[in-house]
């Protein structure tokens, strides 16, 4: 594949396998993040200086790139809790609690829903619109709130972004890269997509309820007693009935528009978030009248606080895992070598060079470069990567191009379009109030044995 590796890339593969080490053994891992910022910039600057800044650079990168995430979840958890003590969550959710009953059908409603609307939307938007309604109604069936977080961040950032079967965003990507048309990975993405989600959701389905069993105590970001919010009466009966109705209202217009103008991922979501500050701010005046100037302050003061306290454990991470992406020529500078195609794109273009030539090594080193490049927290980033050495294995070895494509999207985007990267799935983490690293934890073994099964299935398949 004609790609240089340096020492550069040596280094940042050591601090990837220690990371992941320090996740698995539940110890933080910012103290290893920050010095792996600053040794790949020492060996690539040979600057103290530079490579000092590097470290602030590498903050406020990241930062910039979380932002809009953290926005959005900052706004709909003020939204909530102006909803929760003016006591409209209570009046909104009740239809849904007669319906729901039970962790099981909990789990498996709320993960529907949300693959059915992540597929129109992404899942992004699809989070903040299920969070704020069912997040309620499940943990009164008694699912915790790690297994709300898991059946929307599986089905969402999982089995729809995966299989991107309506907007074609990473088919298209690994397609143009396997130079194929679109349609043929879509097609052959059908089958890999259906295992790899029914594998892991039932995998995860099984481990949780187990513990359910057990009597686990599943921890939450109970943030100075946040969980005891204290409800007040601001308005009445009538106008709580009024605003139960109002607020889907206004999110089903959302969904009408999302339609009507296209609007997906980013847009989308902007389009939920700017809905929610609305409602935040209407309902704020009409609970606390004169004093709604201060009180709606306060209340996107505690949504930010809970913001900034979910992601910043999370952002020295994410600072490190984005130098293996476009993130390093922002943080450190042009020290990489021209033919770079990014470090993780790098290593895995190398490691695809070095195997030996049969189908099923090419299917287990097509799913490898998807997890490798997946690494980034961007599903997205890598599958071209992933696509183009999945037609370099196909034409060598005389086998199904669109299948191996389909396998390197399916792995890529698992791992990197948010189910075991903490940063990449921390909208449905927040949103839950959940810690993001406990959620990567949980969902680790189910993508992992999600993709021996998906791999050996593809194998099948050639």
């Amino acid at each position: 594949m004609g790609t240089e590796l340096t020492i550069i890339h040596v280094i940042y593969m050591i601090f990837v396998l220690g990371i992941i080490g320090f996740m698995v053994m539940r110890r933080d891992t910012t103290l290893v993040c920050i010095i792996g910022i600053f040794t790949i910039a020492v060996f690539s600057t040979f600057s103290i200086s530079q490579s000092v800044s590097s470290l602030f650079n590498s903050f406020i990168y990241a930062i910039v790139e979380l932002l809009p995430t953290i926005l959005v979840i900052s706004i709909i958890v003020a939204m909530s809790r102006l909803l929760t003590t003016t006591g409209i969550n209570e009046v909104m959710i009740s239809p849904f609690a007669r319906v729901i009953r039970g962790p099981g059908f909990a789990f498996w409603t709320i993960g529907i829903v949300m693959m059915m609307i992540s597929f129109f939307f992404w899942p992004s938007p699809a989070v903040a619109l299920i969070g704020a309604v069912l997040l309620p109604v499940a943990l009164r069936a008694g699912l915790p709130a790690l297994g709300v977080a898991m059946a929307m961040n599986l089905f969402g950032h999982g089995i729809a972004l995966s299989g991107d079967f309506i907007i074609q965003a990473a088919p298209k990507l690994t397609s143009d890269a396997a130079g194929l048309p679109v349609g043929e990975v879509i097609q052959a993405s059908i089958p890999l997509v259906i295992v790899m989600g029914a594998v892991t959701t039932v995998t995860a389905y099984i481990f949780l309820r187990r513990d359910l069993k057990k009597g686990v105590h599943f921890p939450d970001l109970a943030i100075n007693g946040e969980e005891k919010i204290e409800k007040e009466t601001f308005l009445s009966n009538r106008s709580k009935r009024f605003f139960s109705l109002f607020i889907p209202i206004l999110f089903g217009l959302d969904v009408y528009l999302m339609f009507q103008l296209n609007l997906q991922g980013g847009d989308a979501t902007a389009l939920v978030g700017g809905t929610a500050l609305i409602i935040l701010l209407f309902i704020s005046v009409a609970a606390h009248k004169q004093k709604s100037l201060e009180q709606s302050t306060k209340y996107l003061i505690e949504g930010f606080q809970f913001g900034f306290i979910v992601f910043g454990p999370v952002i020295p991470i994410a600072a490190f895992f984005y130098l293996g992406d476009a993130g390093f020529q922002s943080i450190i500078g042009e020290y990489l070598p021209e033919s770079s195609q990014g470090i993780v794109n790098d290593l895995g273009a190398a490691l695809a060079s070095i195997v030996p030539l049969t189908p099923e090594v090419g299917a287990i080193t097509v799913t490898s470069v998807g997890v490798l490049t997946g690494l980034d927290g961007s599903g997205f980033s890598g599958i071209s990567l992933a696509g183009s050495i999945a037609q370099l294995f196909a034409a060598a070895i005389g086998t199904d191009a669109a299948t191996l494509t389909a396998l390197g999207q399916v792995a890529a985007i698992w791992v990197g379009g948010g189910t075991i990267i903490p940063w990449a799935l921390i909208p449905a983490a927040a949103i839950c109030k959940i810690d993001p690293f406990e959620l990567a934890r949980r969902n680790i073994l189910p993508v992992a044995i999600g993709l021996v099964v998906t791999t050996i299935v593809a194998i099948i398949l050639l």
